[in-house]
């Protein structure tokens, strides 16, 4: 594991709050490391001033918020622009998220929802006029994630 200021409290935290941050208090989470509500408001505060924990995010089921368009858009960038690029795509209406991939081709990931055709053809023109080349684009049909495994309790 690389080098880290987080211990072993931390990590369970992080833990707990990946794994459903809404419906986990720091009571629950203090009872189970046998610290006390303050220890962990503590060590969460820490966490997110320290940029551990950059954010909370709220799951949104696109489809049934009425958006059918879910779409994963594949791009390229420069790579020596890629990150510029990057944050300028998060101003195209309709983008949700960006990642970026470490290699030449296909390098920039971009999540959009769109309400049509029409929609994601809008969207796929403002990323080509922010300087990213479109190169696949792909509906989402579900995404599932899991809190990251390093962070558990050894014992679990």
């Amino acid at each position: 594991m690389a080098e880290s200021n987080i211990d072993e409290i931390d990590q369970r935290i992080i833990h707990a709050l990946q794994g459903d941050a809404r419906h986990t208090s720091a009571s629950d989470i203090a009872e189970s490391l046998d610290v006390s509500a303050r220890t962990v408001r503590n060590h969460i505060t820490r966490l997110e001033e320290s940029g551990v924990i950059q954010e909370y995010d709220v799951g949104v089921d696109y489809e049934a918020a009425g958006y059918q368009l879910h779409t994963l858009i594949v791009c390229t960038a420069p790579i020596h622009e890629r990150e510029e690029l990057a944050r300028e795509a998060l101003t195209v209406p309709g983008v949700v998220g960006i990642r970026e991939v470490m290699k030449g081709e296909e390098n920039v990931h971009v999540e959009v929802v769109g309400t049509d055709g029409n929609d994601l053809s809008r969207i796929g023109r403002d990323l080509q006029e922010v300087g990213l080349h479109v190169a696949d684009e792909d509906i989402i049909r579900n995404e599932y994630a899991t809190p990251f495994d390093g962070f558990a309790d050894s014992d679990e």
